[in-house]
């Protein structure tokens, strides 16, 4: 049975230790599935909704790129990482915005936390610049959908 990595011998939450960890290319992809609904679908003009704040995607994409910068302020017990690279991408399937955030840097932890950060706010920058269309948004998932470098690669099939 595996033991929480962020809890001391005590049981106290604790940063991992990565002093002794190997630095290598870290990657992490999350995505996020916003179903926005018709009545919002029908604002999309070609790759993106407009509205009286601007352009949802382009301002999501800028949001989600700040936010997994910043991921180690928002999660207590995060590393602090240089990211090498953040791309966010936001497409349309149906009435859904499916938004992924690729994110890689050269270190000795993981960037797991940083894509799911960068994939979650830029749904939620979507939620906020179109609920004065309508507020039956609903964020139905955030997930990690693969990871490469440290310990174990990971794949959602």
């Amino acid at each position: 049975m595996s033991s929480f990595s962020h809890l001391n011998a005590e049981g106290n939450p604790a940063m991992v230790d990565v002093g002794a960890k190997t630095v290598t290319r870290r990657t992490a992809r999350a995505q996020s599935v916003v179903a926005l609904g018709p009545d919002i679908m029908q604002h999309l003009t070609g790759q993106d909704i407009v509205t009286k704040k601007g352009q949802v995607f382009q301002t999501a994409i800028i949001a989600g790129t700040m936010a997994a910068k910043r991921t180690d302020d928002l999660i207590p017990l995060c590393h602090s990482l240089g990211l090498d690279n953040c791309q966010i991408t936001i497409t349309t399937e149906g009435t859904d915005a499916i938004v992924n955030c690729l994110v890689s840097t050269e270190g000795k932890t993981g960037v797991e936390m940083e894509a799911l950060v960068g994939a979650s706010v830029a749904a939620l920058t979507i939620y906020d610049m179109c609920k004065a269309f309508s507020h039956d948004i609903i964020i139905q998932e955030t997930k990690l959908m693969e990871k490469t470098g440290g310990k174990r690669d990971f794949k959602r099939a």
